[in-house]
């Protein structure tokens, strides 16, 4: 089964992504803000894609703040993360950031909180799942 890690900072968001994920698209998840177990998790192989909220509010690494494009830039240039799927979950959706954002960050695709379309996102995440 795959494992989808969903990095993000509300609670109740990332409970929504789960109950979605697990009962609608048949994917385990783990879920994380911590920056050393993001990278830890990808590092291992213990997830098949990372959903990646932008704007995280609490996560810090090396000591200081950083939000999703920049962890998705740190994933993205190393060797061992850089074949990782990496969706950029944002609420702040103006025409052109979704671009900005994943040419910034260098993910694979985007998006848009608040999830409406229920079997949109889970088709989107098993349309860039590695295949087995």
């Amino acid at each position: 089964m795959k494992t989808v890690l969903i990095v993000e900072d509300d609670p109740v968001n990332a409970r929504v992504f789960s109950k979605i994920l697990t009962k609608r698209g048949g994917l385990d998840v783990k879920h994380t803000e911590n920056v050393d177990e993001v990278i830890k998790i990808a590092r291992s192989r213990e997830a098949d894609l990372i959903l990646m909220d932008v704007s995280l509010a609490r996560s810090v690494y090396e000591g200081k703040a950083i939000d999703g494009i920049k962890i998705t830039q740190i994933l993205k240039g190393d060797p061992q993360t850089a074949q990782l799927p990496i969706i950029l979950v944002t609420a702040h959706a103006m025409a052109g950031d979704r671009e900005d954002f994943l040419a910034q960050s260098g993910a694979d695709d985007y998006i848009s909180k608040p999830v409406i379309d229920h079997q949109q996102f889970v088709d989107k995440i098993k349309s860039l799942l590695p295949e087995e």
